[in-house]
């Protein structure tokens, strides 16, 4: 059986401002979004699901979908912040989802293999689909087996200012331990430094593995997530801007020794419009990409 890729597109809306200015990148407007599915296609996986807002589900079929229904098989599923296990309460002044695990948790009726976990608008590499389909291919009826890829920090810098990530802690086996939020990350003076609690610059090696939220999980993944947010909205649901995400329930599991997550290391370089300033330089690597011939010029076939 073929992996599947989940694509967390949810936020897009509200990022871009609707689906009909996904902001083309591409010399034929293809969008980060359509290099990823077409890595992932490449690699092997074998279905696509979407995560988004129902509002949009019109515009987005016509926008994205009708680009692959005829290479992949897709699904569409839909986050909501009603969405919530029997007999949970939240607070009814909320108007935000429940963030990136919730949107993972939409999944469960639709994907029954193994699974990555992408976002929308992050540039992953080729590399990195290919090793994460290998890593899934190789877990196939099993349980507890998760994995991240593990971009090398030097490879996730922008050049437009700092930028804020989830630094991994591994252990001897290239387990995941922990991961750390470190922000106002930067290249300076030729190392790579982070500012610590108490605002102090600490440097660390360009090797050094980050989270950019390429996960790979078995489908008992589910299961686990739905006990934990039952959990998170006994503590949280009052709060109007408390966040489900991912690590959070994966370093639980590792804490209690009920999952496994193996760190992959990538040599890809990861770039996405995390400022405005950032837009020329993805074009750039983009056209640099299909000048290699990594991509061809046109990647869906109208």
């Amino acid at each position: 059986m073929k992996p599947t890729l989940f694509v967390l597109a949810a936020g897009m809306g509200s990022r871009y401002g609707g689906l009909k200015q996904l902001d083309g990148l591409g010399p034929n407007g293809e969008t980060i979004m359509d290099y990823s599915i077409y890595d992932a296609i490449k690699a092997g996986f074998g279905k696509l699901v979407f995560v988004i807002r129902k509002s949009f589900e019109a515009d987005f079929k016509d926008v994205v979908v009708n680009k692959f229904k005829n290479l992949i098989d897709v699904e569409i599923v839909f986050q909501d912040i009603t969405t919530v296990p029997e007999g949970c309460t939240y607070n009814p002044g909320r108007e935000k989802p429940w963030g990136t695990n919730h949107a993972v948790l939409m999944g469960k009726d639709v994907i029954k293999e193994p699974f990555a976990v992408i976002n929308a608008d992050d540039f992953y590499g080729q590399e990195s689909f290919a090793i994460l389909a290998d890593f899934l291919r190789g877990v196939e009826a099993k349980k507890n087996e998760y994995c991240m890829v593990g971009y090398r920090v030097g490879n996730t810098l922008s050049e437009s200012g700092s930028v804020s990530r989830g630094v991994c802690v591994v252990d001897e086996n290239k387990n995941l331990q922990n991961v750390v939020e470190r922000t106002d990350i930067e290249e300076k003076g030729g190392a790579i430094i982070y500012l610590d609690e108490k605002g102090e610059e600490v440097s660390i090696p360009a090797e050094t593995p980050v989270s950019m939220n390429m996960w790979g999980f078995t489908p008992d993944f589910f299961e686990y997530s739905e006990k934990a947010f039952v959990e998170f909205l006994k503590e949280n649901g009052d709060k109007l801007k408390s966040e489900f995400y991912i690590p959070l329930v994966v370093n639980n599991l590792i804490v209690a020794k009920t999952a496994t997550c193996k760190v992959l290391d990538t040599p890809s370089k990861w770039f996405g419009v995390t400022y405005a300033e950032d837009r020329p330089q993805v074009v750039l690597k983009i056209n640099e990409l299909i000048r290699k011939g990594i991509y061809p010029n046109q990647l869906f076939k109208k």
